[in-house]
């Protein structure tokens, strides 16, 4: 089809939705990758809306699917006597586990500039979506400090060399101009406080043994030395300039992906540790640093890098008692992970050290060669999140972070050209934002799952397909999650002992969240 009959479709789509289009359904558009999105603009998009409990003895369910569904909400009521389905789902609210801080997204330069690039009031459309009550209500919020590769330049903070003051230390016009009104705009909408936590990719490059942000390098000298210690106070200039504009960090991570800078022809900006290198310049220099600073209540997050180098660099790090006494969690991203086992990775490095919480930082889909960039409507991506987040939760996972929030159809704006997908994906010549069956994915933990929620234990009476994680609210309501990646319904019913049994059927390709008071 011409592209401009489909723009013309486009438009005469939106117009009739205006006069039938019924209030907070999905305005769905099909751009032939599996399932649909659901399109936004200035005066119209879809709400989740807010999410009180049921009356004591009904039960909420919400669910999406492939066929187009999109949190489509209903009720149902407990019965006393089995419903005789074949799958009986116990929960078992005895067996306690960790407890959920929850879910976000990250404000990297692109995505600010594809959010800027709309119009004010479908940009405070998109920032609902992602953070009011109305919305999915995420609580975290990734901020790298200084370029990435979704930049469109190469910069840092402190790009005169020798400054080993920090005096010429000045945030760039992505930070005061782009992110740090978005992040005021969005901590407005957001009903409690958000959680934002930084990245860094790269050293001023004076400070690195290659002399450059991109590619394989580290930092000059050792552990301990000028070099370090005044890329530890990098961190703490970065805290308080964004303080000036009323924002707290919540956390740090030790530096995006120290492999990368080990690698020989890395494409951008990196900077390298080894375990023992991140260890040794978080117990001699970021830790003390930190400890010492008006910010010493800042989580730092080891590793921030993929879960196959668990548990040996968190058993480096953490086995040093200086450096283990600045640490709080360990951060980790998702790629790789076909190889990397949750219950050898991440499970095994819970047990080791219980008291440090794991917490995912980094995700996307449309990263891999084979699978490259943007796929409007891909129902499969969105599997793939819900997929990976039940995943990581059911193996002591705190929380789980995506990567931009927004960006352009072609997965940009990236200056080395790694484009990738995005839950949220702009139009900015139709003024419109496309709603990606990943939002909805995350919508299913983000918007029930409360900071404080506790996994609970869960048994089933036969062997099945679904994939599963229940939770206890702080309010003592209880929230599980189903995940349905075969091509058939599964009928089902959960057992809870203080209410009887609740009826449930989970479509094909389908994502389920069923919440009830258990008072």
């Amino acid at each position: 089809i011409e592209w401009r009959y489909v723009d013309l479709l486009f438009y005469l789509y939106l117009s009739a939705c205006l006069f039938i289009c019924p209030a907070d359904d999905c305005q769905a558009l099909n751009f032939g990758h599996g399932s649909v999105v659901c399109v936004c603009n200035a005066t119209y998009c879809d709400s989740v809306s807010r999410t009180g409990l049921p009356d004591p003895g009904q039960f909420l369910s919400y669910v999406s699917s492939k066929t187009g569904s999109r949190l489509v909400k209903s009720q149902g009521q407990f019965q006393k006597n089995s419903t005789g389905a074949a799958l009986r789902i116990t929960l078992n609210p005895s067996q306690k586990y960790q407890r959920i801080k929850g879910f976000g997204g990250a404000m990297t330069d692109a995505a600010a500039m594809n959010i800027l690039s709309l119009s004010s009031r479908a940009q405070d459309q998109l920032l609902r979506q992602y953070f009011s009550p109305d919305g999915i209500e995420y609580r975290f919020v990734r901020v790298p400090m200084a370029s990435c590769d979704f930049s469109t330049r190469l910069y840092t903070y402190a790009d005169t060399p020798g400054d080993y003051d920090l005096q010429n230390f000045t945030l760039a016009e992505e930070d005061i101009h782009m992110k740090i009104p978005l992040l005021q705009r969005a901590q407005a909408l957001s009903a409690q406080p958000l959680n934002l936590f930084a990245s860094a990719w790269s050293a001023p490059a004076w400070l690195k043994t290659s002399g450059a942000l991109i590619g394989k390098g580290s930092l000059k000298g050792k552990p301990g030395g000028k070099e370090h210690k005044t890329w530890a106070q990098y961190y703490i200039r970065f805290l308080e300039e964004y303080e000036k504009y009323n924002l707290s960090f919540w956390g740090l991570t030790s530096g995006n992906e120290p492999t990368a800078g080990e690698m020989t022809n890395y494409s951008f900006q990196a900077l390298g540790f080894t375990p023992e290198t991140q260890r040794d310049w978080i117990a001699l220099d970021l830790g003390p640093g930190l400890h010492s600073s008006s910010f010493p209540q800042t989580r730092l997050m080891i590793l921030d890098d993929n879960r196959l180098l668990l548990p040996h660099w968190a058993k480096v790090v953490l086995s040093d008692v200086q450096a283990a006494r600045y640490v709080h969690g360990i951060g980790f991203h998702w790629y790789l992970n076909n190889i990397a086992p949750p219950g050898i990775t991440l499970t095994t490095t819970h047990h080791l050290y219980p008291e440090y919480f794991l917490f995912a930082t980094e995700a996307c889909a449309g990263w891999s060669p084979l699978d490259r960039g943007v796929r409007l409507g891909s129902w499969d991506r969105a599997e793939d999140y819900a997929h990976d987040i039940i995943q990581d939760l059911n193996d002591f996972v705190t929380g789980w972070t995506d990567w931009n929030l927004a960006l352009n159809q072609d997965g940009g704006p990236n200056w080395v050209k790694n484009f990738v997908d995005s839950p949220i994906i702009v139009d900015s010549s139709k003024d419109v934002f496309y709603k990606q069956p990943t939002f909805y994915s995350m919508a299913h933990f983000s918007k029930f799952l409360w900071e404080g929620s506790q996994r609970v234990g869960v048994s089933f009476s036969q062997h099945n397909s679904l994939e599963i994680s229940a939770y206890i609210r702080p309010d003592a309501s209880a929230v599980l999650i189903i995940l349905n990646r075969s091509e058939e319904e599964v009928q089902f019913e959960v057992w809870d002992q203080t209410l009887g049994f609740l009826p449930g059927s989970a479509p094909p390709h389908s994502i389920l969240t069923l919440l009830w008071s258990r008072r």
